[in-house]
């Protein structure tokens, strides 16, 4: 990116010229050599010219670098502890505003509010590669196992920060396909969350077929590492498996043939962006793009993992739940046996239980909050999409096994409805979901065991099948 280099270049530049002038000179350079990380950030914020503030930046940055585990520890304590608020400036301003509710006040308590360590975070961000290098910072941070008051403070200033620094209008979405350069592509392999990329020739059927597609968003001060990617695949119906999607021998279409967008792998890439949400504008735009290019397009839905589903079944079993029968936890105990996939008789008895459990999981489980329990369910019902179709080992991986005994769910993005569903959830908990799934939810366990279970298999199947168009290709 020629603009990105340019900018990159011109501030090592000036940064090189601020270190002369900054640490120029024997005695400069002694005490510059003595001067603490403490002493280096307050002469930063007290710094007026832009060279000598760039190098102070930079200077910082390295030695923060070079910092081992326990040092990393001590400075992020002494970013809490020494550049907090200005607690008397605070309290004046608190003072005044008791008195004065006029909007020259109101800034003045804002400002006194506002930790100095966001103004010195501004201030880092200045030195070359300043950006990635505090992305970092908060990847480490993140890592610790410290969760006092202290981390809460500094973490909320970078959320603070970043929030802004990643807005959607600084970001870029670049399509990513098999002329990408290389050094992107390992990166996507590196990155991909989902659906483990085993190597070259696995990415290569991810992204070359005409029926695949592949976007990323990027920003202009990370100008070589995305942000967050989404895989799409063009298909002809809704997929009900992973393997519809990603089987070596599977058909390949023409994109023009394509009715259904399939996104079955959203990755964030980057640790210490957790909590900076990209997923969503990335969804809305991929599908604003996919409608220009592909008008005969007419589904846009998800196939996605749902990682809390086991966790939480397991709670339901050791807890006993009176709400379910006993045989039903009996044949719960199936899930146990690692091969229970495999056995035809197993697999059946397992799906006639499990599948209204993962209708309650969705429907009705909830968070402290409020919200759905499963973290994939947040995102996509949050974003509007709707609860479409829940997948009986939809994924049999052993990562997929263990983290949902197989389960795969597709969200539909209907964009007539993306807003009314979004409100239904945030105004009133409600989750909109398919008469299929709602059925799931109502079936009896104990009706269906004593007799006609078969039937009332096929029964469901069947009104899945006619919700979605169909499964396979």
């Amino acid at each position: 990116m020629p603009e990105a280099s340019f900018f990159t270049d011109m501030l090592q530049s000036i940064t090189d010229h601020g270190r002369q002038l900054l640490f120029s000179g024997a005695r400069n350079t002694q005490a510059a050599a003595k001067a603490d990380l403490l002493t280096l950030c307050e002469m930063l914020l007290s710094s007026r010219g832009e060279a000598s503030g760039i190098a102070l930046a930079a200077e910082i940055l390295d030695r923060w670098g070079a910092l081992d585990g326990e040092g990393a520890q001590n400075f992020f304590h002494v970013l809490h502890e020494n550049f907090g608020p200005d607690t008397v400036r605070l309290d004046r301003a608190m003072e005044n505003y008791r008195t004065d509710k006029s909007a020259a006040a109101v800034i003045a308590l804002h400002q006194a509010a506002e930790p100095r360590r966001q103004e010195l975070l501004r201030r880092l961000n200045h030195a070359p590669n300043g950006t990635a290098r505090l992305v970092r910072m908060r990847q480490q941070l993140l890592a610790s196992k410290d969760q006092s008051e202290a981390y809460q403070a500094l973490d909320a200033d970078f959320t603070h920060l970043f929030g802004s620094w990643f807005n959607r209008g600084f970001l870029t979405l670049r399509p990513i396909d098999w002329s990408t350069p290389a050094y992107i592509l390992e990166k996507i392999i590196k990155y991909e969350a989902v659906h483990e990329i085993a190597g070259w020739e696995e990415l290569r059927r991810r992204l070359a077929p005409a029926d695949r597609r592949c976007f990323a968003f990027f920003h202009p001060r990370l100008a070589d590492e995305p942000l967050v990617f989404v895989e799409v695949a063009l298909t002809r119906s809704v997929p009900k498996a992973i393997a519809d999607v990603l089987d070596e021998g599977r058909e390949q279409i023409n994109a023009d043939e394509a009715t259904t967008a399939v996104f079955y792998s959203i990755s964030n890439c980057q640790d210490g962006l957790r909590g900076i949400s990209f997923g969503n504008f990335l969804i809305k735009q991929v599908v604003e793009d996919l409608r220009k290019d592909l008008p005969g397009l007419k589904n846009f839905v998800t196939l996605s993992p749902v990682p809390g589903f086991a966790r939480w079944l397991a709670k339901v079993r050791a807890t006993g739940d009176r709400s379910l029968p006993g045989a039903a936890l009996e044949t719960l105990t199936m899930l146990d046996d690692p091969n229970w996939p495999g056995s035809e008789s197993s697999a059946a008895e397992v799906e006639r239980v499990l599948l209204p459990l993962a209708a309650r999981y969705f429907l009705t489980e909830r968070t402290p909050e409020g919200r759905p329990v499963d973290p994939v369910a947040r995102f996509h019902l949050g974003n509007g999409a709707r609860l479409e179709r829940v997948n009986f080992l939809g994924d049999r991986s052993p990562k997929a096994l263990q983290q949902a005994n197989g389960l795969m769910v597709n969200y539909l993005y209907k964009l007539d409805d993306i807003v009314a569903n979004h409100e239904a959830l945030a105004q009133r908990g409600e989750v909109i979901a398919s008469p299929a799934v709602k059925s799931m939810l109502n079936q009896n366990d104990e009706g269906r065991r004593s007799g006609n279970g078969q039937q009332g298999s096929r029964a469901f199947a069947q009104l899945m099948n006619s919700t979605l168009g169909g499964g396979r290709k």
